[in-house]
């Protein structure tokens, strides 16, 4: 008989409220009965019990409810944060420290969320610093991985081979593409094009055992000339928000279009399936959650504004990633190279 994972959701972090995380939780319950899943809702119980009550047709989920008095709020500095240990977010992450849980799903404070992962955690032996991998869409049927999206503003030479590292395992391992493609974010395609990092992160990439392709720029990115994107946490944030903004940015400007005369309106009605599919395509909530890279268990980052659709998704990038022993695979590449936590 296989182990049931168990999958702790902090429910009181996010933008709106803990609605969408409960019915989040359900939805993925609802849709994997009997799959040895269990998932614990954790956040303050007087909020939780009126939402889950009403809630249909809830027979043969598996769920179990932890109270947590305290929340780290959205724009709350993360050294007040930290200080909550019976916030939602600590508790979950404590659960996990203990091995009561194999995984922790949170749409709150992001920088909150990486220094109590780090703190209650900890890395995993040989990573510099972790780095949040975020799934991108491309022209193609598949997507791309970039990372760092947020965790580290600056990030070294050494820090961007690891980030590089745990992305190909990452994708490796998740996906059926054995040797993915690592390209290297800068502003040409050649060597001396970039900073002193990228240059510099260019030689230690060339010299790995990576399917490292070079130096790629910002357009390669959704066309999918590469499967995995390296970049520093400053520039991949905001290639992130970028790319969020471009579903509302479609159907802004569609809908204008479509508006200014009849034979836009009827010439958008027999387009009306493909509009959907583009637009789709950059639905952040079918990707759910993107993973924190490099600590010492499974933590799934949803965005603040996640619905439903995103959380039940990024539970099931937890789940997938707890099958795929992802953190066993970084642990064994990187507990052995020559790269340490000391070569900062």
């Amino acid at each position: 008989m296989s182990k049931t994972i168990k999958i702790a959701v902090d429910a009181m972090g996010s933008d709106f409220g803990p609605a969408a995380l409960v019915r989040g939780t359900f939805q993925y319950l609802h849709d994997h009965v009997g799959n040895g899943v269990k998932l614990y809702i954790i956040g303050k119980q007087s909020n939780l019990s009126k939402l889950w009550d009403s809630i249909k047709n809830k027979d043969g989920v598996m769920v179990e409810f932890v109270d947590a008095p305290e929340v780290v709020e959205m724009n709350e500095p993360i050294a007040k944060g930290l200080k909550k240990r019976n916030s939602s977010l600590a508790i979950a992450m404590g659960m996990q420290r203990a091995g009561e849980i194999d995984a922790v799903v949170s749409a709150g404070n992001t920088g909150a969320c990486m220094a109590t992962a780090i703190r209650q955690l900890g890395r995993i032996e040989g990573v510099i610093r972790p780095a949040i991998a975020s799934p991108f869409p491309t022209s193609f049927d598949k997507d791309v991985v970039l990372l760092d999206v947020g965790a580290n503003v600056d990030s070294p030479p050494k820090n961007l081979l690891q980030f590089a590292m745990m992305g190909s395992i990452y994708m490796s391992h998740m996906t059926k593409n054995k040797r993915p493609t690592v390209g290297l974010l800068s502003i040409g395609e050649e060597k001396i094009k970039g900073n002193e990092a990228t240059i510099q992160a260019n030689k230690l990439l060339e010299e790995s055992s990576l399917n490292f392709i070079g130096n790629i720029e910002g357009n390669d990115i959704l066309s999918g000339r590469c499967d995995v994107v390296v970049t520093d946490g400053f520039t991949g944030n905001v290639l992130l928000k970028f790319t969020e903004s471009i579903k509302t940015f479609l159907v802004t400007k569609v809908g204008r279009q479509v508006s200014s005369n009849l034979f836009s309106r009827a010439g958008a009605i027999l387009l009306s399936p493909f509009l959907r599919r583009l637009r789709n395509s950059f639905d952040s909530s079918k990707y759910g959650g993107a993973p924190l890279l490099g600590i010492n268990g499974v933590v799934i980052v949803a965005h603040g504004a996640s619905n439903p659709l995103a959380i039940k998704n990024a539970i099931r990038v937890a789940h997938k990633m707890v099958k795929a022993n992802v953190n066993e695979h970084i642990h064994g590449k990187l507990a052995d190279t020559s790269i340490s936590v000391e070569a900062k």
